[in-house]
């Protein structure tokens, strides 16, 4: 193996630039050449691939976003497409690539594998969490404080006005991000898809808290669950709070990169590089218990990741 291709897919993470930079400065520091690929698979398809150099990843590593961009590729999903992405890589010299990215860009690497002779490894990055095999994927903890950081500056508007805040964090298919961030946040309630809720529920919860005298609660939603427009009119139409709904939406991909994001994403690169010297194909590298790990990258296609339900009951008793 003497050349490796580097690519950034799906949707952006914070802490994608420090993965970039481990991999390639890890790759030189093997005397190996590293070639980035830029928008991802279809910057494959279009053969948007360049040499990187130690210096192309100086100060990249507090960055947010992918120096490499990234978009998505309908045409990389057929039979041609994957055709023509193995023609790219051997026009180029690539004997190994390195993906880094969510379940989908996983998935197209094993896809890929069928059609290019070269090896692989997966790096798992999304603000969702939603990767099994790894405790956590690169962005997540991130986009946990960035959403945490804005409702600690809800709350302190919530309970001047003695409003009620429903916020609704990212999450289209998991609760991982609205779970973490609530309980982290002493979120009144959490709604996520996972867990079914009832709004008739939320609304007596909240007449109980009321009682109690707390009049300024926070509500966390996932987006997949509920929107918070659905909640503010369903609690409008029910109660005489002052009910408000903040949707943070994409921000929550952006900022710089925490030090545990950038900690992570750094040495997943370079494990990730050390894997494919020993001769290793297809996995996807991760950590688990603290300690990083390796799994086949089929895996996941194969398992699902499950958000930890207990928090949220322990949510549900912080609230009283």
């Amino acid at each position: 193996m003497k050349r490796i291709g580097v690519l950034t897919s799906g949707g952006d993470a914070p802490g994608m630039n420090a993965a970039i930079r481990a991999v390639v400065r890890t790759a030189l520091y093997h005397g190996l050449e590293v070639y980035g690929i830029r928008r991802g698979y279809a910057g494959l398809l279009a053969g948007e691939i360049e040499p990187m150099s130690s210096p192309s990843v100086g100060g990249i590593i507090n960055r947010g976003g992918t120096i490499l961009r990234t978009a998505r590729s309908e045409e990389f999903r057929t039979e041609t497409g994957l055709h023509q992405a193995a023609q790219r890589l051997t026009q180029h010299g690539i004997d190994a690539l390195v993906v880094i990215g969510g379940d989908g860009s996983m998935r197209g690497a094993v896809a890929l594998r069928q059609y290019a002779d070269l090896r692989v490894m997966g790096i798992p990055a999304t603000i969702d969490n939603d990767i099994p095999g790894t405790d956590y994927s690169i962005g997540f903890d991130t986009a946990v404080n960035t959403a945490l950081d804005a409702i600690d500056k809800i709350r302190d508007t919530a309970y001047s006005h003695e409003r009620v805040f429903i916020v609704e964090v990212m999450g289209r298919h998991n609760g991982f991000i609205a779970l973490e961030v609530g309980l982290a946040g002493g979120a009144e309630a959490i709604l996520i898809p996972e867990v079914p809720y009832d709004l008739s529920d939320l609304l007596r919860r909240l007449d109980e808290s009321y009682r109690r005298g707390k009049h300024s609660s926070i509500i966390v939603v996932a987006e997949g669950a509920v929107r918070a427009t659905d909640v503010q009119k369903f609690l409008e139409t029910h109660t005489p709070y002052h009910i408000r709904a903040l949707v943070l939406g994409h921000m929550q991909r952006g900022g710089s990169p925490t030090a545990f994001d950038r900690v992570l994403a750094t040495q997943l690169g370079v494990l990730a590089v050390e894997r494919l010297l020993q001769g290793k194909t297809d996995e996807m590298v991760g950590i688990e218990g603290g300690k990083l790990i390796t799994v086949p990258i089929e895996y996941v296609q194969m398992a699902t990741k499950t958000v930890d339900a207990r928090k949220l009951d322990i949510a549900t008793m912080m609230a009283i």
